[in-house]
């Protein structure tokens, strides 16, 4: 694996290579590496002739700062998950390479609807931030493919948005969420979880599963009460959403009984940590 700091010489080397009719595949991250991640480098890895991964804990799409603060930084064991899982470039660029003229945003991105909900409506601006980071990347990437995983379901939708908008061309890949055997969503946020915690935010999944499998049984009203209370009867101190949305816009789902696909989000805070999850019903 070659690990690149800056974007001259990242691209100096990839224009060798694509000069070669090498295709790329571009896994971005912030780090704090796990499983789910390194199935997104296999993923490219399968897809396309280069793999580059770039670990950037971007400081745009954090609306709050002490949650920027406490963020993972793991390099160390990065990279040694990266060489092992056999990716082919790490780009590792510091603040200033990013963002030369500073964190300010520059450009305000039309994600619409999108961007007054769920994630959009409980972190503002948060979304700005990702597309400008994002942008950013993948103007200096230029990568054929972008894999991107299905735990940050909204976010997938925005970045897909982003490249229409842009008219970049790449194509999105989205990967299925990875979880743990208690069926946890691998998130670079877990480190952050206690075992005990562990433990208690198994209810997300186990509520995920409980609606999918009632969502033709009970009433929506019921299912987002009985789930949102069971959150807060298992330790979670904040409940931010629990919402049945279509699968395609995000809409809420007002009728359950349509044919339109959908999926279940949950958002939560649990001694201090927020994590989310998703599930597409069937």
């Amino acid at each position: 694996m070659i690990l690149f700091k800056t974007i001259e010489a990242l691209q100096t080397h990839l224009h060798k290579q694509k000069n070669k009719g090498y295709t790329t595949g571009f896994v971005p991250t912030m780090g704090a590496l796990h499983h789910g991640h390194l199935s997104l480098i296999g993923m490219s890895k399968a897809k396309c002739d280069i793999t580059i991964c770039s670990i950037f804990v971007n400081p745009t799409q954090f609306n709050d700062s002490k949650d920027f603060d406490k963020y993972p930084i793991t390099i160390e064991n990065d990279i040694r998950l990266l060489e092992q899982a056999q990716c082919d470039i790490l780009f590792l660029p510091s603040a200033n390479e990013i963002y030369p003229q500073g964190t300010t945003l520059t450009s305000t991105y039309d994600l619409g609807f999108l961007e007054t909900i769920l994630e959009g409506k409980f972190r503002p601006n948060h979304f700005q931030g990702v597309c400008q980071v994002v942008h950013t990347l993948l103007d200096i990437v230029a990568p054929n493919k972008l894999f991107l995983g299905q735990k940050d379901y909204q976010q997938c939708m925005v970045i897909q948005q982003l490249i229409a908008l842009t008219g970049i061309k790449t194509q999105l890949i989205i990967g299925a969420t990875l979880r743990e055997t208690s069926g946890l969503a691998m998130s670079s946020r877990n480190m952050r979880l206690t075992e005990e915690d562990k433990k208690k935010a198994e209810i997300i999944y186990q509520s995920l599963q409980y609606i999918n499998k009632n969502i033709n049984k009970k009433g929506q009203d019921e299912l987002i009460a009985t789930v949102t209370n069971s959150l807060y009867n298992n330790g979670f101190e904040i409940v931010d959403y629990v919402a049945i949305c279509d699968a395609n816009t995000l809409a809420l789902v007002t009728n359950i009984d349509t044919n339109t696909p959908k999926v279940v989000l949950i958002a939560a805070f649990l001694n201090g940590v927020r994590l989310i999850d998703n599930m597409l019903l069937n």
